[in-house]
């Protein structure tokens, strides 16, 4: 016996040295975290200081910008210092007794010390890789995946839901652990949904909502998945379940606006709460409020402490000591309901609500709103008997449903749901009432719903309803009937599904705006393993887009087409040729030749401003001699017309006479005096001349036509191609003056050919211009010079 608790002892002894080191150890870490130091501000700084310090180093040391190894250990450092010096209360705490909760008190045992220092600094039994029990609270918001899939997706479009995704041997998941629950505690009791994904079990889950690291904080509204990449504060993930929600939820309401919200019930087929409270902006408990019912009522915000609210307190005599609460219904005077209390509650402003989220006598727009209002019977204690009147949106009907809802009005009891059709909207729901026959004038039916697929059991009221009071009298009498035997519905019918009149374009366009604000949300946080295939989508139409604008920019006017492949050039007759012209600008054939004529609107795309290294072909000709000059000039320039930086033209004299004297006197001296040299004699008639144009460069080289009758091998008929050849054809020109101007028309440009293969050369000569002239201001131009 001795020797066994000899034995135990050393293992005793050991036990306890091991927890004393761990115990200094845990002392001398807590001795060295200091807030203060992490943040870089002194003990004295202000909390705006604070709140600077913070915002630098959360930038430098995010994780997704920063790829330092420790740049996460070190954000959750900067996170956690910034929680405890932005609460006053916790900064106090730590100032006196180096601790970070307010909820630990000094003078604890040294249990609860031990404890309270094991919270603070996040350190449990997955430090030495042992499997951590998991917080028994935690429990209860374990989600999985079909419970995810049939319970919480759909909820997510009543409330918004914050779910973090943990791991068993996650070590920044225990950091943030304090937040979380305290984020919890404050969230939940406002209506927020709570839920935690395992990482380890629930892998399905977790690739379902794009999660793939832990910690992860997902915010879920409408079915749609919002990832948190902020720093992990209790005020952030408050502001971040508010971003989710709906920007146009509750409305701000002032003494302008107040009587067109509440008058809207007739459009809008809801009614209206109006909230007062003394701060200015909306609370986060009346937006989720309103996030559950907006399908049912239209929520208002009134700010007691705006002077532009005055009227509208007086009105309804509001008390501006405690949040009030005013339900509207068809009567925008007086309210139906009124609620006042200092500490609101979410169940108490539920339950107010879900009493009144119909109007007195609405309009059945939808299926929903149908079941809703008209419940199937479940049980004889339970029964629900519609009473619907078919009537028509015509301002005709106005008094007969405004009758109809003063006796709805007077007529309250459980049993009964009183409601109305426009028969143009609801055609198929009321031939099924009506038999197939169009109501002259309105009706009112009694109805009961046994069943899901639409089976009823109704009776019309005789004589119709024109609002009269022998037509309540003997409304309320078949109501009375009807309360005393059950049987009174005798006839049967099945109703098909009502018509859905919401305005379907308003809701695609919010389902579009959501998605929009998706894709930047994942584009801006490099939610990259989801956003890959929708990206590689944009960016392929994009690319797709743009090279089809890109090409067709700097294609040539006559590739917009394809071209068939092209056979060898043959020698052909003239009269050949002439067949293929045309007398419009644009031959028929694209396979010929294209030729655009210089007007106002092409002359800055085709000169002016052409690109570097093209060059405009042009031929000048006369309405006279247009049809037989244009299928000359495309026969010529035909075997150049593959050239990618040739463009052909036309020029009419008649129309634009004084460009061409304008174009050669703002030539330079010498190059005029040549230019002129042989036009001295002639009359100014330039049809047949054709210029490249090197609009880029402001250069031009001249063709002339030259009689070429007496000598084909006459040289002369290239005049003005070099400086030699032209000094030897001048006296030729002169001599042959007289008999150039009987050249016939085609054959002006028979040597055409030879100068465009001089042209492709560079071996013409370059007549430089300063500046094109314009086509509208030639005339001054010329007068000038």
């Amino acid at each position: 016996m001795t020797l066994r608790r000899i034995r135990r002892y050393p293992r005793t002894l050991l036990l306890a040295i091991f927890l004393l080191i761990l115990s200094v150890q845990l002392v001398k870490a807590a001795s060295e975290y200091d807030p203060y130091k992490i943040l870089g501000v002194s003990r004295s700084a202000s909390q705006a200081e604070v709140k600077k310090a913070y915002k630098s180093l959360a930038k430098e040391w995010h994780p997704d910008k920063n790829k330092d190894p420790n740049a996460e250990d070190m954000f959750i450092k900067v996170s956690k210092s910034y929680e405890i010096l932005s609460n006053e209360e916790r900064r106090s705490n730590f100032d006196r007794y180096g601790q970070m909760d307010e909820n630990q008190q000094f003078a604890q045992s040294q249990h609860q010390g031990f404890r309270g220092f094991h919270n603070s600094f996040y350190f449990d039994e997955s430090f030495f890789h042992f499997p951590r029990s998991r917080d028994f609270a935690d429990s209860k918001y374990l989600l999985h995946h079909g419970q995810f899939n049939t319970d919480v997706l759909p909820d997510s479009h009543k409330r918004p839901y914050l779910i973090k995704v943990t791991s068993e041997w996650c070590f920044a998941c225990i950091h943030i652990e304090p937040v979380w629950k305290e984020t919890v505690l404050e969230l939940e009791p406002l209506g927020v949904g709570i839920g935690i994904v395992d990482l380890g079990y629930e892998r399905r889950l977790a690739h379902q909502l794009g999660a793939h690291r832990a910690p992860s904080i997902i915010g879920l509204v409408n079915g749609r998945v919002n990832f948190f990449h902020q720093a992990v504060v209790r005020e952030h993930l408050r502001q971040f379940i508010e971003d989710l929600l709906p920007q146009k939820l509750v409305e701000k309401i002032t003494d302008d606006n107040y009587r067109v919200f509440l008058d809207s019930w007739r459009v809008e087929n809801k009614p209206s709460v109006l909230l007062f409270d003394q701060i200015p902006i909306v609370p986060l408990l009346y937006k989720l409020t309103a996030f559950a019912f907006r399908d049912y009522v239209r929520f208002g915000f009134v700010d007691q402490g705006d002077t532009h609210n005055i009227q509208l307190l007086r009105q309804f005599n509001i008390n501006t000591y405690a949040p009030t609460m005013l339900l509207f219904k068809e009567d925008s005077e007086k309210p139906v309901d009124i609620i006042q209390a200092r500490g609101m509650k979410r169940q108490i402003m539920d339950e107010f609500v879900s009493n009144n989220k119909f109007l007195q006598v609405p309009r059945l727009v939808n299926q929903q709103l149908f079941d809703d209002l008209c419940p199937v019977k479940q049980f004889h204690r339970r029964r629900k008997y519609c009473v619907l009147l078919i009537t028509g949106d015509d301002q005709a009907f106005h008094p007969g449903n405004k009758a109809f809802l003063e006796f709805a009005s007077a007529n309250k009891k459980d049993v009964l749901r009183f409601a109305y059709v426009y028969q143009r909207q609801q055609q198929p729901l009321c031939q099924a009432l009506l038999h197939n026959q169009a109501a002259l004038s309105p009706q009112v039916v009694i109805l009961e719903r046994r069943s899901h697929a639409g089976k009823v059991m109704y009776r019309s009221v005789s004589g119709g309803w024109n609002g009269s009071e022998e037509d309540k009298y003997h409304l309320h009498e078949q109501l009375e009937l009807l309360q005393k035997d059950p049987t009174y519905l005798r006839s049967d019918a099945t109703l098909p599904e009502l018509n859905n009149e919401m305005i379907l374009i308003i809701q695609w366009m919010n389902s579009a705006y959501d998605y929009i604000v998706q894709i930047y949300d994942d584009l801006l946080y490099s939610n990259w393993r989801e956003m890959m295939p929708i990206l590689s989508l944009i960016f392929s139409a994009l690319f797709i887009l743009f090279g089809t604008v890109i090409i067709q920019a700097f294609s040539e006017p006559g590739e917009s087409k394809p071209r068939k492949p092209k056979p060898k050039e043959q020698p052909q007759p003239e009269e050949d040729a002439s067949s293929r012209g045309s007398t419009s600008s644009r031959p028929p054939k694209k396979d010929f030749v294209e030729v655009t004529e210089l007007t106002d609107i092409t002359y800055i795309s085709n000169l002016v401003k052409l690109r570097p290294g093209h060059i405009n072909v042009v031929l000048v000709l006369t309405n006279a001699s247009k049809n037989a000059l244009l299928r000359k000039f495309a026969k010529e320039v035909f075997s150049f017309s593959g050239t990618q930086t040739l463009h052909f033209s036309f020029l009419n004299a008649d129309k634009h006479r004084h460009w061409m004297p304008s174009l050669l006197c703002s030539t330079s001296g010498a190059m005029r005096r040549e230019v002129h040299s042989d036009e001295d004699e002639e009359s100014a008639n330039y049809a047949g001349h054709v210029l490249a144009l090197n609009g880029h460069k402001k250069y031009f080289c001249l063709f002339r036509p030259v009689f070429t009758g007496d000598n084909p091998n006459d040289s002369s008929s290239e005049t003005l191609f070099s400086s030699d050849s032209r000094r030897k054809s001048r006296p030729r020109s002169r001599s042959s003056s007289s008999r150039a101007t009987s050249i016939e028309v085609h054959h002006k440009l028979d040597r055409l050919g030879l100068w465009m293969e001089r042209l492709m050369e560079g071996t013409l000569l370059r007549l430089q211009v300063p500046a094109w002239p314009s086509l509208s201001e030639a005339a001054n131009s010329f007068a000038e010079s």
